[in-house]
């Protein structure tokens, strides 16, 4: 898994529902919009993130479309160009995810993947269109990478406590990860649209090739019923990568912002 897959997931990954309530206030909708700005060691502008997500149908059932694209900057471009497309196809109450796109083009290495997640049988079919290949994989209770992200800010997280550790169960590719977070409590931080309440996490990596440590990664979500990300830092084994919430539209609820 490379470098950027492995921050998105970071940056995706919130909370679990096993261990908190489910909210009543569903904390998105159709039409959200969400745009991140990454930089490398501070400095130079290391690309783009966004996020959509849309209500459609998938073989007559009523679905969330999330679509998310990152690419590289102009500058970075000139030395590793990456246009990364993610999409996920999931259900509309229950957000358990039906279809899965990956579309990876960094630096010429290229991936094209889908994975079709049947809920009944407990089978995903993955189908890679590079190899020309398609295996069918056994799975339970998981999310895909995208998916993830919608599902884990449906949960309340009123109760949670400072040294939660969270573990969440992810497919990815034509594997299942177990993945672990902490909260390290709550924050006030300030942003280019004024002074934010947020939940601070941390995922628990694998430290060596792409981070400096196994807890290098920090991530804040906005403390309301969005919970969105709005900032990430990285330490990475050679520089650092920040990512800040550059602009939103659509939001579902109220994005709240101190006064004081």
């Amino acid at each position: 898994m490379c470098m950027k897959n492995l921050i998105l997931i970071c940056f995706l990954l919130s909370f679990n529902s096993v261990l908190f309530g489910q909210e009543k206030t569903k904390p998105f909708k159709d039409g959200e919009w969400l745009k991140y700005k990454m930089s490398y060691s501070g400095f130079f502008k290391a690309g783009t993130a966004e996020l959509t997500l849309k209500e459609t149908d998938l073989n007559g059932k009523k679905v969330f479309h999330a679509k998310g694209f990152g690419k590289t900057s102009d500058f970075i471009g000139w030395f590793f160009k990456v246009r990364d497309t993610y999409q996920s196809y999931f259900d509309y109450t229950k957000v358990k995810p039906y279809l899965f796109k990956r579309d990876v083009n960094e630096g010429g290495y290229i991936i094209k993947r889908d994975i079709q997640f049947n809920q009944e049988t407990k089978i995903a079919t993955v189908e890679d269109f590079k190899y020309n290949t398609t295996k069918e994989v056994s799975f339970g209770d998981v999310q895909d990478m995208i998916s993830a992200f919608y599902y884990l800010r449906t949960i309340n997280t009123d109760t949670i406590k400072a040294g939660d550790e969270i573990d969440l169960n992810m497919f990815f590719d034509s594997k299942t990860f177990a993945f672990k977070l902490r909260f390290l409590g709550k924050e006030y931080i300030k942003t280019k649209f004024g002074k934010i309440k947020t939940i601070k996490l941390r995922p628990i990596v694998q430290s060596g090739r792409v981070f400096k440590e196994s807890e290098s990664v920090t991530i804040w979500v906005t403390d309301d019923k969005n919970k969105i990300p709005v900032r990430l830092k990285a330490a990475l084994a050679v520089g650092s990568l920040r990512a800040e919430l550059k602009a939103f539209k659509g939001l579902a609820n109220s994005f709240k912002i101190m006064t004081d």
